[in-house]
């Protein structure tokens, strides 16, 4: 018995891929740069109300609110706390200092490490700053109910956490760019 001939099909092929763009970054929705936007948008506001009742400006008050939390840190554990430049930290504290805010005492272990610590005049400015800058978040997250308020919460918490561990591990993996920092920066002259 003779078997039918199929006719045998062919698959079509697709179409030419277009030609490969270049991934263009829309800045409007990355998140880094909203979060950042948002984050200096909020600082400055907040910091201009306090720097023109108190003459403190952001560092200076992010060290006291670190301090009044934490005394006993030195200006190097003030800085890994907020994420703020070593050197931004040591002008804050070297203000602070000059106007008698924070005291610096030598560390009772360790006579090399200066440790620091709002005084009795920087705690009472810190009692005055603090209910303001308190005011101007609820303000801010008026807009959120309770549910949206605890989500954003969390979502920040684990972008903090699971999420910047990610990140940085992603990043020990990438190469380098041709270009080093210090050709960006060159030292002044």
């Amino acid at each position: 018995m003779k078997q039918a001939h199929k006719p045998q099909r062919t698959m079509k092929q697709p179409d030419a891929l277009p030609p490969a763009q270049p991934l263009t970054l829309q800045l409007e929705t990355f998140i880094p740069y909203q979060l950042s936007v948002l984050s200096n948008r909020v600082s400055q506001a907040i910091s201009a109300e306090y720097y023109r009742r108190f003459g403190l400006v952001m560092t200076e008050w992010r060290t006291m609110c670190v301090l009044g939390r934490f005394p006993g840190l030195s200006a190097s554990e003030v800085a890994e706390r907020t994420a703020m430049d070593k050197v931004a930290v040591s002008r804050a504290v070297a203000r602070l200092l000059e106007r008698e805010l924070v005291s610096r005492d030598i560390h009772g272990d360790d006579r090399r490490r200066s440790v620091l610590a709002l005084s009795a005049k920087g705690q009472a400015m810190h009692d005055q700053v603090a209910p303001l800058v308190l005011a101007c978040e609820q303000r801010l997250l008026s807009v959120l109910d309770e549910e949206e308020l605890a989500q954003l919460h969390a979502l920040i918490g684990r972008l903090g956490g699971e999420g910047m561990n990610r990140l940085l591990s992603g990043l020990q993996g990438m190469p380098m760019s041709p270009v080093s920092s210090a050709q960006v920066n060159p030292p002044p002259a």
